[in-house]
């Protein structure tokens, strides 16, 4: 597994302990427009800009 750490809205830290997973649920549920993705707590605008993060940081492990 492969963990990152990434800023909320709140620019709190969050780590991601599974980037993979993350990664999925984003594509999958997240894939265009504009949306709200809520983990533990923690709070992240998706966007284009979030989900271009999202795949340099995935791309970036694997």
């Amino acid at each position: 597994m492969n963990t990152v750490s990434i800023k909320d809205d709140n620019n709190d830290d969050y780590v991601i302990k599974d980037l993979k997973s993350f990664y999925q649920h984003i594509l999958d549920y997240h894939a265009s427009g504009t949306s709200l993705h809520e983990e533990n707590g923690h709070y992240f605008t998706v966007n284009d800009e979030f989900r271009s993060m999202i795949n340099n940081l995935y791309k970036d492990i694997n």
